[in-house]
């Protein structure tokens, strides 16, 4: 008796219509374009630069260093920066996606993720800092010098309340406090910025920036200018400042630009803030003293500022100088971090020839247990 099996049926073949073939040929010609595109690019930057990093040693290629100083090499080709910007606000229009350097929180907030990442050895990290304080300030004292140090409080810690779901480690917590009862013990002249920026009664930060508030900056060089004063340092070079305000307009973030998305149109940035700012101009009359003294001791300022962004944001040095009335000389740097600013300006004509009664170290919070460099060793 024979079975009969029923043979299943083939698949359905889809002919292509005329638009199909006319997209895969679309399809191709991008390709190759895109291929040639990025050929010739990597064909100039090839002819322009050097590709293999100088060390292309066994051990080196062993630890992916070399690997490592490719990529980066790479990374800055124009073709690539160019795909980069691209996908950063492709990412941000559809994704709402601001890419690994900026979190954002509730409302519009934006948030530096640096301040929001552990470190491995965060503790030695810090102890090893405040270490490095103390030995500055005994140097200092040792030729006459005061030492104020001025730690910037996060803004993630200030703003809290705007973090909503974003995650702060609870190791956090204590750290200025931590560092504030090191300072105290080992009799470092240290001003509270926490709570002093706290105390503020509009917002202290920026929405879409990293830095203080103009407010902020003011409510810091207040305290900053207190400490100076209950020091007894001898303050030189009067300085008056004129003050104006600024009619409202848009501030720009670096938050914005940090997350790659400051090229798009505003429209299709995140909120832009809109700030009344002021402009602080030197009196004529204070200059005219110092001019007057041109040669004098008195002309040289008798405060130095070193730090990071933070002094050189907000007006926080105008301010500061306008509640001491003296001038205060600027040495901070942006991208400065804990001891940038310091080691430029202890090796800088400026310390050598005129040195100040008066150092005053500003520093970021999110700093103080990141691993430490050869910059963060400061030495008078």
């Amino acid at each position: 008796m024979s079975v009969h099996h029923d043979t299943p049926a083939g698949p359905p073949v889809a002919h292509a219509t005329a638009a199909n073939r006319r997209a895969s040929r679309l399809a191709g010609v991008a390709l190759v374009l895109f291929m040639a595109c990025a050929w010739l690019s990597n064909a100039w930057w090839s002819a322009q630069h050097d590709v293999l990093p100088e060390d292309v040693s066994l051990s080196r290629l062993l630890e992916g260093g070399v690997t490592h100083d490719l990529s980066e090499r790479l990374a800055d080709m124009t073709f690539s920066s160019e795909a980069a910007r691209l996908q950063r606000g492709l990412g941000w229009l559809m994704l709402r996606d601001l890419g690994p350097r900026v979190r954002q929180g509730c409302a519009g907030w934006l948030f530096l993720a640096d301040e929001l990442q552990p470190h491995p050895d965060a503790d030695k990290n810090q102890a090893e800092r405040a270490r490095i304080v103390v030995a500055t300030r005994d140097a200092l004292a040792a030729r006459g010098i005061e030492l104020l140090v001025a730690v910037v409080p996060d803004k993630s810690r200030i703003e809290a309340d705007r973090l909503c779901g974003l995650h702060r480690s609870a190791s956090f917590q204590d750290r200025y406090a931590r560092w504030l009862d090191v300072m105290r013990a080992e009799s470092v002249r240290t001003v509270d910025l926490n709570a002093a920026l706290s105390a503020v009664e509009q917002q202290a930060y920026y929405r879409n920036d990293s830095h203080w508030t103009e407010g902020g900056a003011g409510a810091a060089a207040r305290a900053v200018a207190g400490q100076v004063r209950a020091s007894g340092v001898g303050l030189q070079a009067p300085q008056q400042w004129e003050v104006s305000a600024l009619p409202a307009a848009e501030r720009p973030g670096d938050l914005v630009r940090l997350a790659g998305v400051d090229w798009l149109p505003l429209a299709w940035q995140p909120q832009p803030e809109k700030v009344v700012q002021h402009r602080y101009t030197p009196a004529a009359a204070a200059a005219a003293k110092v001019a007057d003294d041109l040669f004098g001791d008195s002309a040289l300022p008798s405060l130095a500022l070193v730090g990071t962004s933070f002094s050189r944001t907000s007006e926080f040095l105008p301010q500061l100088s306008r509640e001491l009335g003296v001038t205060v000389g600027n040495f901070a740097r942006d991208g400065g971090k804990f001891g940038g600013a310091a080691q430029a300006y202890f090796k800088s004509p400026a310390w050598k020839q005129s040195p100040p009664r008066m150092v005053i170290w500003e520093m970021d919070e999110r700093d103080l247990g990141a691993p430490l460099t050869d910059e963060d060793r400061v030495k008078p």
